[in-house]
């Protein structure tokens, strides 16, 4: 393929969740920048997707105003599911559900310390601010943000948690736990020193994803299993992995 925007990468990893001819899902590992920028131009997902037959040039169609399908993004050390558009109306229609909060993502967190309710609703509004970094703050001033959660399982010292947020603030889930005394293990941005310190990366993974097909109006409801890279880190913890805890979704009502 020539005259491309993004170069393909075919050495990009990443699992193919599902596809049809107008979206795609994928599952991004850790590590892995979701798009180009500054020191990562050609080792991004979109790269490797632009290298995939017949994708790349559906992606270039889309053009820059539409973010070349990318609907939304993971921090790099999040691993987890993607949703990819690879048409105009299915991207604007897809577009159109992430604002109107009709696209269900769900995340796995390993927190050093459980919520002290098993459920519950996060709202506290989150201001994004420029420093070394853009960075999210808890602030009145800032934009609404909600998120609900659920424990799945309890240790002496952590717990695995569920969480769905409702709204798509930047490090929303990071921060909105951390708020009431929950840091996710990993997290070397918002968590205490010794809880950043605990797992090699951010144990936070979007397990998750569930909408209608913009084209077919089939429901889309794609799953990933507990990350290999964590496995460790709940054995060390004693904590289950999920499909081993309690198989119970947030309820819509959560909101």
């Amino acid at each position: 393929m020539s005259n491309l925007s993004v170069d393909p990468n075919p050495r990009v990893a990443f699992r193919i969740a599902h596809q049809d001819d107008d979206l795609m899902v994928v599952e991004k590992p850790p590590g892995l920048v979701t798009q180009p920028g500054k020191g990562h131009m050609r080792d991004t997902l979109l790269n490797g997707l632009f290298a995939i037959e017949g994708v790349g040039s559906k992606l270039q169609n889309l053009g820059k105003a539409r973010d070349f399908g990318l609907l939304h993004r993971l921090d790099r050390e999040t691993s987890g599911l993607l949703l990819i558009g690879l048409r105009p109306r299915a991207y604007d229609a897809l577009r159109e559900a992430f604002a109107t909060r009709r696209i269900r993502k769900f995340y796995w967190a390993v927190c050093a310390k459980g919520p002290s309710h098993d459920s519950g609703v996060i709202r506290r509004p989150i201001v994004e601010v420029q420093e070394e970094q853009k960075l999210a703050r808890l602030s009145s001033s800032g934009k609404p943000a909600v998120t609900a959660y659920r424990v799945l399982d309890r240790s002496i010292a952590s717990a695995l948690v569920e969480c769905r947020p409702v709204t798509g603030r930047l490090h929303q889930i990071r921060v909105h736990m951390e708020s009431i005394g929950c840091p996710i293990v990993g997290d070397r941005v918002y968590a205490p020193k010794a809880v950043a310190e605990a797992s090699r990366r951010l144990a936070l993974h979007a397990h998750r994803l569930a909408f209608t097909h913009p084209v077919t109006n089939e429901v889309v409801d794609a799953r990933t299993a507990w990350p290999p890279d964590l496995r460790n880190l709940l054995r060390r913890l004693g904590l289950k992995k999920p499909e081993e805890a309690r198989d119970v979704n947030i309820s819509d009502s959560e909101e």
